[in-house]
C-alpha cells in the first residue's frame, strides 16, 4: 500500500504532549514520546507511550544527554516507518511559559541531534515547529528557524 504502518511521535515541546497521547491512546500503530517539564501545563497529564518528565530549570547539556538516553533505543524499539517531530522552542530559557533553560545553541544542538539520529538510523522524519511564548518576536522567529537551519545542515552532511 505504501502507507506508514508504524509512526513515532517525538514531542519535545516543553508541555506534555497530552493531545497526541489522548488521540492515539488506543492506537498501537502510533507510539507517542513526550519529553517535557514535569511541573508545567497541563496540570493533569495524559499517558503517552513514553513520558519523560524533566525538572524545572534543566539546561542544555543535561537536556541533550537525557534525550540521547532515550531516542536511539526508542527508534530501534519502535522501528517506525515515519518519525513526526514536534520541535517546540518553549524549553528556551527566555520563554515566559517554559520553565526549562535551553539556550539558542542548545535548541540548535537538539535539532541536530534529533534529525541526525533519525537519519543515521535510516528513519524518515517530518518536522513541525511549535511552542514559543517570548515577547521578542525576532528572537522567537530565530528560534523557530533553528530547525530549518539544522535540517539544511543534516541534508548537506548526509548528501541527501
Amino acid at each position: 500500500m505504501g502507507l506508514a504502518q508504524q509512526i513515532l511521535i517525538v514531542d519535545l515541546d516543553v508541555h506534555q504532549g497530552d493531545g497526541t497521547a489522548f488521540i492515539f491512546q488506543d492506537d498501537p500503530s502510533v507510539f507517542t514520546f513526550s519529553m517535557h517539564c514535569e511541573i508545567n501545563f497541563p496540570g493533569t497529564k495524559q499517558t503517552s507511550d513514553l513520558d519523560v518528565a524533566l525538572p524545572e530549570g534543566m539546561e542544555d547539556d543535561a537536556y541533550l544527554q537525557c534525550l540521547a538516553n532515550y531516542l536511539p533505543d526508542l527508534l530501534t524499539q519502535v522501528d517506525p516507518d515515519l518519525v513526526l517531530y514536534d520541535a517546540g522552542v518553549d524549553p528556551h530559557l527566555g520563554d515566559r511559559l517554559g520553565k526549562l533553560a535551553l539556550t539558542d545553541t542548545g535548541l540548535y544542538r537538539r535539532e541536530m541531534q534529533v534529525l541526525s539520529t533519525c537519519i543515521d538510523q535510516g528513519y524518515p522524519v517530518a518536522c513541525v515547529i511549535g511552542g514559543g511564548y517570548a515577547d521578542d518576536l525576532n528572537a522567537l522567529v530565530y528560534r523557530h528557524s533553528l530547525l530549518h537551519r539544522a535540517a539544511s545542515e543534516v541534508y548537506c552532511q548526509q548528501r541527501l
